[in-house]
Formats: structure tokens, sequence, C-alpha cells
């Protein structure tokens, strides 16, 4: 798959996702808490990419505790 050829909306998403997974691999080595979830949520600019975020940390979560 070549990123360059996905839209500006896929892209992001493959960003936030990427984001995400980062943020609850350090939240799981003790490298950072819960704040930097909200940290990363503040820094976004739309409700769609907020929710998009959220969706993913809780997507990384389930399958941290599973």
């Amino acid at each position: 798959m070549n990123l360059c050829q996905l839209s500006d909306a896929e892209r992001t998403a493959i960003e936030l996702d990427k984001q995400a997974a980062f943020v609850v691999w350090k939240i799981k080595q003790g490298k950072a808490g819960n704040d930097e979830v909200m940290r990363q949520l503040d820094s976004l600019s739309t409700p769609e990419q907020k929710a998009r975020f959220q969706e993913a940390v809780d997507k990384y979560h389930a399958r941290i505790k599973a």
C-alpha cells in the first residue's frame, strides 16, 4: 500500500491510530500516564479527529487488558 495514494482523511486516520498505539504503549511501559491521552486530545483540531483518536486509544487499551 502506498500511503501517498491515500486521501488526506485516510492518511490522517492512519496517523491518529499510530499516535494512539504509541500513547497506549507508553502508558503500558510506565513512561506516561493517562494525562498523556488528554494532552494528545487537546492538541487535535477537530471533533472528528478527537473521536477517532479516542476510539483508537480505547481499542488498544482493550487489547492490552485482554
